[in-house]
């Protein structure tokens, strides 16, 4: 018997780990704008798409935030593209695993934690310590507000672990329970099938959400900073 968590195991072929080339598929499968007037249907909706989120995105930010447009809208799209290519058949997703989330949320975090301090050092540091706090309360205070700030980076990659990988064990053991109940109990077995199709159609949308929720409070961070 197999373990329901072998599908989060790193794959690899005749030794060859995979996870670079399933970090750099997405890459490969979206088409390059191109320098025509008139673009054919799926560039102009991916155009469309990619424009509407960065409006969205950007508009409660100051201009100086305006510099990260590229980045955020590049993470937005690849997260999508390695959430979603992860619900299809033997495929594997890269974003299961913690060590690729923190990885991708640490720097990010710290990018604008730095530029806070750099920017405006006064108001970075005051976060720590709000305003009107009684005098016997500061030290705690300081302490817990820095645990919340470092904290900050590991919610970020547990919250996309921990939804992906939930949606994943329970797509897996409802499609068990469907098959073992197929010869047993066919209508209970039709009715898990059918559990098992609006599942999916969650977990797409979950897919697609924990990718937008990682990137808007990037910005919400960096908001806070510039």
């Amino acid at each position: 018997m197999l373990s329901f968590f072998d599908q989060f195991l790193s794959p690899s072929y005749l030794g060859i780990p995979l996870m670079a080339l399933a970090l750099t598929l997405p890459w490969i499968l979206y088409p390059n704008p191109t320098s025509r007037w008139v673009n054919n249907r799926l560039l102009t909706l991916q155009g469309w798409f990619m424009n509407r989120f960065t409006q969205q995105l950007l508009a409660p930010l100051n201009h100086a935030g305006h510099k990260w447009a590229l980045l955020f809208t590049s993470l937005m799209i690849y997260l999508i593209s390695l959430n979603m290519f992860g619900l299809l058949p033997y495929t594997f997703t890269p974003t299961t695993q913690l060590s690729l989330n923190l990885g991708l949320a640490v720097p990010l975090w710290l990018a604008t934690v730095v530029i806070g301090l750099r920017n405006q050092p006064t108001e970075a540091l005051g976060h720590l310590l709000p305003e009107g706090t009684p005098t016997p309360l500061i030290p705690a205070l300081i302490v817990i507000e820095t645990i919340s700030l470092l904290i900050r980076p590991l919610a970020l990659g547990v919250r996309l672990t921990a939804n992906l990988t939930a949606g994943h064990l329970l797509i897996q053991l409802i499609a068990t329970a469907a098959f073992v109940l197929l010869p047993m109990m066919p209508t209970v077995a039709i009715l898990t099938a059918t559990l098992l199709l609006l599942l999916t159609m969650l977990e797409v949308a979950v897919a697609m959400i924990q990718a937008y929720v990682f990137v808007l409070l990037i910005s919400l961070y960096l908001q806070e900073n510039i």
